[in-house]
Parts: C-alpha cells; sequence; structure tokens
C-alpha cells in the first residue's frame, strides 16, 4: 500500500474511533451533528489569496489545537472541552479520509496528500 492509503485509513479510523468515544462518554448527538463541519470556516482565507488561505485552513487542520483543547479536559476535568476536542478531531480524520490533507500556497487543491504523489 502507498503512504496516502496508509494516510487515508488512518483517517477513517480515527473518524470512527473519535465518534465512537464521543457517543460512549453520552455526549450529545445534535451538538455533534451540528459541529463537524464547523473547522471548515478556516476557509474562509482563501477570500484574501491561496497563501493566507492555506496559512488559515491549516490552522483549523491541524491536531495541536484539538490536542490543547483535551490536555484542558484532562486539567479541568469539563466536558465541554473533552466534546470540543473529539468533534474537532473527528473533522480532522474525516477530511484525511476522503483525501483533504493540509494545503500548499499553490492552490486549495495542492494538499499534503497529493503531494504524496510526486
Amino acid at each position: 500500500m502507498t503512504p496516502k492509503t496508509w494516510l487515508r485509513l488512518e483517517g477513517g479510523f480515527g473518524f470512527i474511533s473519535c465518534t465512537i468515544i464521543y457517543f460512549y462518554l453520552g455526549l450529545n448527538i445534535y451538538i455533534f451533528l451540528a459541529c463537524l463541519f464547523l473547522p471548515d470556516i478556516f476557509m474562509l482565507g482563501y477570500l484574501i489569496n491561496s497563501k493566507v488561505g492555506a496559512f488559515i485552513y491549516n490552522i483549523g487542520h491541524v491536531f495541536i489545537f484539538p490536542l490543547i483543547l483535551f490536555m484542558l479536559a484532562v486539567i479541568t476535568t469539563k466536558k465541554v472541552f473533552l466534546a470540543m476536542a473529539l468533534i474537532w478531531a473527528a473533522h480532522i480524520f474525516l477530511d484525511r479520509m476522503l483525501g483533504y490533507g493540509l494545503k500548499y500556497k499553490e492552490g486549495f487543491k495542492i494538499t499534503h496528500l497529493h503531494k504524496l504523489d510526486d
């Protein structure tokens, strides 16, 4: 299998894992569905130009911020941080599974997953 295939499989398993954990914890399904695509708001940077768009999009599609929320959930024991972390991570994993990766400034369709073909 190619690295791209492995990354897409990882995305699928990550999405399924985050979703199962979310529902296992008894968190609200409607909030999950309503918020799953919220990180796509980071695409608005493309209204400025592709360089700014790629930077802002990538901020919303790396695991740094869901991990920070997860740490806050552990430290504060507040479920809201855990719910946000799981939804955000599920979104990122879903994107990876579907073949959407981190963006390059050359354009929206040029991602780290597409660069694997080089």
